[in-house]
């Protein structure tokens, strides 16, 4: 099977081409059943290939499957070919499985949408563009996969376009990210002027060579740059709150399974080259914890359900990020494949809370739901209990794992894990408080909405149940001194080009590490204890807090003023001069009066043409003897 790789991207192509082209001929269960069948038929052929490559040795699991060349001139060549290595197929699993479970929750969740085939088609795109993106052996075709997630999110996130808001969502979403796509093409170029080529082996296995340490950090920060507009990093986070514009289920595919796991993936990926500059992997982890942060105290105070989830998941890629600056590759490839399934589950729980209230999503207006909302609030407090990072579930062990990564790398230290045991505090609290105010204390909900109440239908209840299953199982594979099956499978990835010992901890002490562990389950708890008091035990508590500290809750609740800032230091000026410059004088007075000059010359010209054209015999007939008397008389006097 794994010469047949390629029917992994295939197939969901295959189902945007039917949907996109046929589907208004479809019925919806036609529609659904053609894109949840390529999605499943894709996770199908990767797990075949997952399991045949689990059968070979460690050192011979990377294998290159070349379909054709794609571009040849002079000494640049660029193929479509495939790379299978553990590292990719962890991410093919978690694309194909959780994207699998989020198509079949769509059908009930879009079911009566009159673009029902429309937005099936725009999945199917986005899922092939992101396994594009993992597969391809090479920067530009990852690129490829990378240009495909963009479009496919802003066609995603602006779905219902006749609403304003929502179309400028999509194209705020567009625009922040190919901010970050430049960076990363003029990264591609660096590597292709020093290299000579853009394929992975060659450029890794070159990299100890070719680099210098300025050239490696002028590559990697431009390389960096792309990744913090695709996982919305500062500067570059702000389009992905604004992103909830779109179907709640391409909110969990964006946040879980796709677009935003792009950057961390591509920085792991090009650990080799990240390795090569101290500097640049310092400031992936301190713009990580930044960012891990600042999203954590907006989310304290926002009140709409899907922007709380929102936040959490910034402030979440900011753990990944943290974990790649400290050099821990691997244990944020897993907190990617745990939060894949618990913040699915989340964001697909609160679409069943929605789905119940007539889509809405203040939650002010909710609270005592669990009653009539029993099957969601499970599914719900399992993946909250997940994200809090609480023990035995998915979450604790990844999170943990990177706190602990952070304080044991050589590129880490004491002020790092520091910063993302108070980012865990906060989630913990944040995360509980969203749950006590949908689901728990007297109902907000207006008379009118409380009459329609009721549970989801089990095609988005059974994959509720199963992204639930994988929520508290899923961090079991990856339990240090334990199993540890996650690392050592993915070990080969990063020891093919580099020393293994560069990844020694400084503390390899299972005491020291478990003193920490429990530290992080009490920061944990401390977080959901004081959400208790504040939204159950006390809940007048909260506001009088928020009076007193009028000051930050302005800011948290503002989101640190950010949107202005850029409103007043990039918008406004670009608008300006778009205005006075670009359109009032180099459009109007340059292109346009250019292309009208052409026309009027073009005009004039016709007009001396039309008066030859007068229509009349005796006038033809004077010019054809006035052009005999001409030629003889040349003739002639010649």
């Amino acid at each position: 099977m794994i010469d047949y790789v390629w029917l992994i991207p295939l197939f969901p192509l295959m189902g945007f081409l039917i949907n996109g082209l046929f589907g208004s001929r479809l019925k919806e269960s036609q529609i659904g059943a053609v894109a949840c069948g390529s999605i499943g038929l894709s996770f199908f052929v990767s797990a075949t290939v997952f399991f045949q490559v689990l059968q070979l040795p460690a050192s011979e699991r990377s294998i290159s499957r070349t379909i054709y060349t794609w571009i040849r001139t002079g000494d640049f060549q660029v193929d479509i070919s495939f790379l299978i290595d553990p590292l990719s197929l962890v991410m093919l699993l978690v694309v194909t499985g959780v994207g699998f479970l989020i198509h079949v929750y769509s059908i009930g969740y879009m079911h009566g949408d009159r673009s029902f085939a429309r937005y099936f088609a725009y999945l199917n795109l986005f899922t092939f563009s992101m396994l594009l993106l993992v597969l391809a052996d090479n920067f530009l075709l990852l690129f490829v996969g990378w240009e495909g997630v963009g479009l496919c999110s802003y066609l995603l996130i602006g779905f219902w376009f006749e609403n304003n808001d929502y179309a400028y969502a999509g194209r705020k979403a567009f625009v922040m990210n190919r901010i970050g796509d430049f960076g990363f093409l003029l990264g591609m170029f660096l590597i292709f002027l020093h290299f000579g080529s853009l394929n992975f082996n060659v450029v890794f296995s070159q990299a100890p060579e070719v680099l210098t340490t300025s050239l490696a950090t002028a590559i990697c920060l431009l390389l960096f740059l792309g990744a913090t507009g695709k996982s919305a990093q500062i500067p570059l986070y702000v389009w992905l709150p604004d992103a909830m514009a779109g179907p709640t289920p391409v909110s969990a595919l964006i946040h879980a399974a796709t677009m935003v796991t792009a950057g961390v993936y591509m920085v792991v990926r090009c650990h080799v080259l990240f390795l090569s500059s101290p500097f640049v992997l310092n400031v992936i982890a301190i713009i990580g914890i930044c960012t891990a942060f600042l999203a954590a105290t907006i989310a304290l105070v926002s009140n709409d359900i899907k922007k709380v989830l929102a936040y959490s998941t910034i402030s979440q890629l900011g753990y990944m990020f943290l974990a790649c600056g400290v050099g821990a590759f691997g244990a944020a490839i897993f907190h990617v494949s745990t939060h894949a399934y618990f913040k699915a589950l989340l964001f697909l729980s609160a679409g069943s809370v929605m789905h119940a209230l007539g889509n809405e999503t203040d939650m002010t207006k909710m609270g005592g739901l669990r009653k009539k909302l029993p099957i969601t609030y499970r599914v719900f407090l399992i993946g909250a209990l997940a994200l809090a990072g609480v023990p035995l579930l998915s979450g604790f062990f990844s999170k943990d794992e990177i706190l602990w990564k952070a304080v044991s790398s050589p590129f880490g230290g004491f002020w790092l894990w520091f910063a993302g045991a108070v980012v865990a505090g906060l989630t913990a609290f944040y995360t509980f408080r969203l749950i006590f105010m949908t689901f728990h204390g007297r109902s907000r909900v207006s008379k009118e909405v409380a009459k329609h109440i009721h549970e989801s239908p089990k095609i988005m209840t059974i994959p509720l149940g199963v992204l639930a299953v994988l929520a508290i199982v899923g961090g079991y594979i990856g339990i240090p001194h334990i199993f540890n099956k996650f690392e050592h499978f993915l070990e080969p990835v990063f020891t093919q080009y580099v020393h293994a010992e560069i990844f020694e901890s400084t503390h390899d002490l299972p005491g020291l590490e478990l003193s920490f562990m429990g530290i992080s389950i009490l920061i944990a708890f401390l977080g959901i204890g004081f959400a208790y008091i504040f939204y159950v035990a006390r809940p007048n508590l909260a506001d009088d807090v928020a009076e007193k500290a009028r000051g930050i809750y302005r800011i948290f609740a503002n989101k640190w003023y950010v949107d202005e800032v850029y409103d007043t230091l990039i918008v406004r000026p670009i608008k300006l001069v778009s205005d006075l410059v670009l359109w009032r004088w180099i459009d109007i007075k340059v292109i346009d009066g250019f292309v009208n000059q052409i026309a009027r010359v073009i005009g004039k010209s016709s007009d001396i043409l039309r008066r030859i054209e007068t229509g009349v015999i005796q006038n033809y007939a004077l010019s054809i003897i006035f052009g005999v008397v001409v030629l003889v008389g040349y003739f002639l006097w010649r």
